[in-house]
């Protein structure tokens, strides 16, 4: 059950409980019209439609889930949404909510600019008349990233070149507060040439002249992406689990 002082009337209220975590202030899509709730600690938002997933949160994972199974079962959540709730060991979910799919992630972020890598002169903004280019790069080396040309919530994208071939790529999606990098992906036989450090450094300046903050996201377990990140700066680290709704 959700009671009315539970309930956060607007992406204002949902920030100010969520104490204008980096996070939320990456969720929360600017002029988009959300709607809160919190519970013992746990701050928890739903999103419209086309805005990103359908919902998140930030807290302890016990209350975000009880949250959650009390929204589902009043019908504010539906079978094959998406959900990006704190870190929780599936087993929690028993009694609360039918998932089909359950992953888990690292949202990082920096509000420093970071060390200057080798190349990154070379990172370049994209225009239209890269997107055959980029999408070929993207089958070719990222094909299950959902960062693709023509994807509503991208803002830009930016490559490096080796002479006529584009041969590393990554997403400006920042709509909220803070900038988001994603689709980071460098072709395979040009990796191990620190292009991957080149990118992500030279597109973390770049938004950083627009944000006070940049974020991404990865899975723990790819290691090396990781190591690279932190060592760019994204050492501040909020654990994370998507859930799509069965």
């Amino acid at each position: 059950m959700i009671i009315d002082d539970q309930v956060l009337q607007d992406r204002d209220a949902i920030l100010a409980a969520a104490g204008h975590h980096p996070y939320a202030r990456h969720a929360l899509w600017r002029q988009a019209p959300a709607r809160g709730y919190r519970r013992d600690g746990a701050v928890l938002w739903l999103l419209p439609p086309g805005q990103g997933p359908a919902g998140g949160g930030i807290g302890p994972a016990g209350p975000a889930l009880e949250l959650c199974s009390a929204l589902a079962s009043a019908g504010a959540l539906r079978a094959e949404q998406w959900l990006h709730l704190p870190r929780h060991d599936p087993a929690l979910l028993a009694g609360r909510l039918a998932v089909s799919r359950h992953d888990d992630w690292d949202f990082h972020w920096t509000d420093a600019p970071p060390p200057a890598q080798p190349d990154e002169q070379r990172v370049v903004r994209l225009a239209e008349a890269d997107h055959p280019a980029l999408e070929a790069l993207i089958d070719e080396a990222f094909p299950s990233t959902t960062s693709r040309p023509g994807d509503p919530r991208v803002v830009d994208w930016y490559g490096i070149r080796a002479g006529d071939r584009l041969v590393a790529a990554g997403a400006d999606r920042s709509r909220g507060d803070i900038g988001f990098l994603a689709g980071l992906t460098v072709a395979p036989d040009q990796r191990g040439r620190g292009l991957g450090a080149a990118l992500t450094a030279g597109m973390t300046r770049a938004l950083l002249t627009r944000y006070d903050t940049v974020g991404l996201g990865v899975y723990p377990d790819n290691v090396g992406a990781v190591r690279l990140y932190r060592r760019l700066g994204f050492t501040n680290t909020l654990q994370l689990s998507s859930l799509r709704l069965a």
